[in-house]
């Protein structure tokens, strides 16, 4: 009977063995599933485009005009105006010194430093003098000061100063030919000229 008894457990054992084992390990909870990454297929950020600093009044730029950087805190907005003859630069401004000295400076600009041309209009309920100047442009520099520029021959100004408190000035300058050719332009943007 003892010989038999062994020959009998073993099976026994041997099915009771696997309920012995570790179990296997139990998954982590479940969790909701991350958000996939986002991944843009826009182009990559550019630099801003210019835009025109707030003013207290408001004009229309012609559709031929391109707005460009402002190279002085100064400036309201600055527009390149193309032509055949090159590009011509229109800067619009709002500083003090009045409207009769900063016309006599601009005159000083020019190396045969005609006389301006003036003509006074209302626009906008706004009392607007235009500026015209043509010759040799010295620009903007003082020859006293040693920064003079190198002269440019056939160089017109064409401007328009609206009497605001402190005024603002547009004032554009270039080859004779492109501004004259642009003057329809600057016209309507003058008669665009707004409070706001």
């Amino acid at each position: 009977m003892r010989a038999l008894l062994p020959a009998i457990l073993a099976p026994t054992i041997l099915l009771a063995l696997p309920a012995c084992e570790d179990k296997a390990p139990e998954p982590p909870p479940r969790t909701a599933p991350s958000a996939p990454a986002v991944v843009s297929s826009a182009p990559p950020a550019t630099a801003a485009a210019p835009k025109a600093a707030e003013s207290s009044i408001a004009w229309q730029k012609p559709e031929a005009w391109k707005l460009v950087d402002h190279p002085s805190r100064m400036r309201k907005a600055t527009y390149e105006v193309a032509g055949e003859a090159g590009t011509a630069e229109m800067s619009v401004t709002q500083v003090g010194g009045g409207i009769e000295a900063n016309v006599t400076r601009w005159e000083k600009q020019f190396k045969e430093a005609p006389k301006a041309k003036t003509e006074d209009k209302q626009v906008g309920g706004m009392k607007v003098t235009i500026v015209e100047l043509e010759g040799t442009f010295l620009g903007g520099m003082r020859p006293a000061m040693g920064l003079e520029a190198e002269p440019t021959e056939n160089t017109a100004l064409l401007a328009a100063i609206v009497h605001t408190e402190p005024a603002h000035f547009f004032k554009m300058t270039g080859p004779a030919t492109t501004v004259k050719a642009a003057r329809a332009d600057f016209d309507a943007l003058v008669g665009s000229i707004a409070g706001k």
